[in-house]
């Protein structure tokens, strides 16, 4: 009798489970026993993006700017046969001209542009006015030493049509006097000097280079996309933001720099030079043709590629968003040099500022995680 009510409670017991589940078996993990979608493996092909820097940016700016330099070449020796004021004020115009242009290549500094110390043959500023006396003075000098970074590039010409008087009288003065040529010749020297190094680098790209660096489309600590990655980056936080804006503002040194400006002895375009300089770097964020609204593929589109996302925003618009606010911040501001020498604190240049530095660990941090490239580069400024 016990065998038959064990038999019958154990039948029932049965019924009763595969009644409660609908006679299937729950799913192990506790979900649903729908077909599960197998993860979507994310792929960038990164060759397209180096032929879009290449051909769409990186050489077209580089013959823009060569271009701009013969430009402003061509004014020096308009004023060399004679220094008017008409011819000084032009030579300066051609001169901010080029300058501005400028800011569009110096983040390149991979290949040719790192082999010619182009960077801080350029635009190594301050310039060192006593170097730059000492070298018209006694006629003796090479500029292809890189211990003449600091007298010559635009900062020595900023110094040499901007800084040697008070006024376009007393400037020009300088170069009518009777020891004129010692001068004239020196500022021949310091555009002879950057023509030469242009001539390389745009030479070099146009050659071989360029195929250099497209077919070199791995994924390495020595593959084109991350050390020219580094090198935005490197541009961005340590030649933008620190640069044209941290050092001068003293950000480093615990008292403001003033002098340290960009194109000091001009006084008036430091401002406009960094917001040239932002927007290139945003322009080759988004994979902006040179001179064009077109893109192609990008940083941003390597990043949508991914579907990167940062506290549940999209990553490439969270650093479109803070370069359009940093870009705003500074646009509001007097010239450099007259936010730091006429405010103590300068408050809200220092504002401007912290907008700039929230940039830096989105592109230092968020972006190169996103896209497994290591930082190759060590940060000494404390940031």
């Amino acid at each position: 009798m016990k065998r038959i009510l064990a038999l019958v409670f154990f039948i029932t017991l049965i019924w009763a489970c595969s009644s409660d589940n609908g006679g299937e078996v729950p799913p192990a993990d506790g979900g649903t026993d729908e077909p599960k979608e197998e993860p979507q493996e994310v792929s960038f092909e990164r060759a397209p993006m180096l032929v879009n820097w290449a051909d769409n940016i990186i050489i077209p700016a580089y013959t823009d700017f060569d271009s701009e330099l013969e430009n402003l070449t061509a004014a020096f020796e308009n004023f060399n046969i004679d220094a008017t004021t008409t011819n000084l004020i032009a030579l300066r115009e051609a001169w901010l001209t080029a300058y501005t242009k400028w800011q569009r290549i110096s983040m390149f500094e991979i290949g040719p542009a790192e082999s010619a110390d182009f960077r801080f043959s350029m635009n190594t500023y301050p310039t060192d006015t006593d170097k730059i006396n000492a070298h018209i003075s006694s006629g003796s000098y090479d500029l292809t030493l890189s211990s003449n970074r600091a007298s010559k590039g635009f900062p020595a010409l900023d110094y040499l049509i901007n800084g040697l008087g008070d006024s376009d009288e007393a400037i020009i003065s300088k170069y009518t006097a009777p020891d004129k040529e010692a001068l004239l010749t020196y500022t021949q020297a310091v555009l002879t000097d950057m023509n030469a190094l242009t001539d390389q680098v745009v030479s070099d790209w146009q050659g071989s280079y360029r195929d250099t660096f497209v077919a070199n489309d791995g994924a390495s600590a020595t593959a084109s996309v991350d050390r020219f990655v580094n090198d935005y980056i490197f541009y961005f936080e340590k030649f933008l933001r620190a640069g044209k804006m941290g050092i001068p503002l003293g950000v480093f040194s615990g008292s403001p720099l003033p002098q340290n400006v960009e194109a000091f002895h001009e006084g008036e375009i430091a401002n406009m030079l960094f917001l040239e300089g932002l927007q290139a770097t945003q322009d080759f964020f988004n994979g902006k043709h040179y001179a064009s609204t077109a893109t192609g593929e990008s940083l941003a589109s390597y990043l949508d590629n991914l579907n990167t996302v940062k506290d549940g925003e999209d990553l490439k618009a969270v650093i479109n968003n803070q370069l359009n606010k940093a870009r705003e911040m500074v646009t509001s501001l007097d010239a450099f040099r007259t936010e730091i020498e006429t405010n103590a604190p300068p408050t809200d240049m220092l504002l401007a500022y912290d907008e700039v530095q929230r940039i830096v660990p989105l592109l230092k941090v968020d972006m190169v995680s996103a896209m497994s490239i290591s930082i190759d580069f060590v940060d000494a400024d404390g940031d």
